[in-house]
């Protein structure tokens, strides 16, 4: 049985992990799904979420459980991050889903885009399409699911966007990479070449899984996630 904590990445709540949950359960497995502050039904708090608060969302989800594995997707890498630091030798696995490591120093808007430090303040991130559409690769096998994925996804404060990731211990416990957007060969060229996805990754013990999909699997493949998973776990 494994503890597992499941972080979402931007826009969702733990809504989006319903589908792996469940099968997860189903297996033996404890599982919690993180609503992290300003998203879904923690909408309200916006205003007051940054990426440190986000940090807090994870290790508290840990709650008083002894060992536990993160499962970061996209965004969710940031703050479990951090939550790895502040929970050290409890973590003994944490798994990244289409995501990676990323190093101290670094944001979500060095990835994603941020607006113009001498511009206006900036408003929270509004929710893409989903549509396939608007983007084949991103959004592969959302077919049919697109306007159920947009009625629940919520604006992403942009302050947790904006803010860097300050580590004082960078050291990764054993890793496994989820990729679905990319290749394995491509994840190992990147991690070869120093990419910022993956330059926080501890070359001693980590494994990569390829899950084929858009950049949302937990809608797209749930099934084969949560099998993935428990494997992993």
């Amino acid at each position: 049985m494994t503890n597992f904590i499941l972080v979402p990445g931007m826009w969702l709540g733990a809504w989006a992990w319903d589908a792996v949950a469940e099968p997860l359960r189903a297996g033996g497995h404890d599982v919690t799904a993180v609503t992290l502050g300003g998203l879904a039904e923690r909408a309200a708090e916006a205003g007051s979420a940054t990426l440190e608060s986000h940090i807090g969302d994870v290790v508290a989800a840990a709650g008083d459980r002894g060992a536990v594995t993160l499962v970061a997707h996209s965004y969710g890498c940031f703050p479990v991050r951090g939550a790895v630091e502040r929970l050290g030798d409890r973590v003994t696995r944490v798994v990244y889903v289409d995501s990676g490591p990323v190093p101290d120093g670094t944001a979500q808007a060095d990835f994603s885009g941020g607006p113009d430090p001498d511009g206006p303040t900036p408003a929270d991130v509004p929710p893409p399409s989903f549509d396939p559409a608007d983007d084949p690769v991103l959004f592969a096998g959302l077919e049919g699911r697109s306007a159920w994925i947009r009625e629940r996804a919520t604006p992403h404060p942009q302050a947790t966007v904006a803010a860097k990731l300050h580590l004082e211990q960078p050291e990764q416990p054993p890793t496994d990479l989820v990729v679905s957007t990319f290749t394995k060969a491509d994840v190992e060229g990147m991690i070869a070449a120093g990419h910022p996805f993956f330059a926080g990754l501890d070359r001693r013990e980590y494994r990569i899984h390829e899950l084929p999909t858009g950049h949302w699997p937990m809608f797209s493949r749930p099934a084969d996630l949560a099998k993935l998973l428990d494997r992993i776990g």
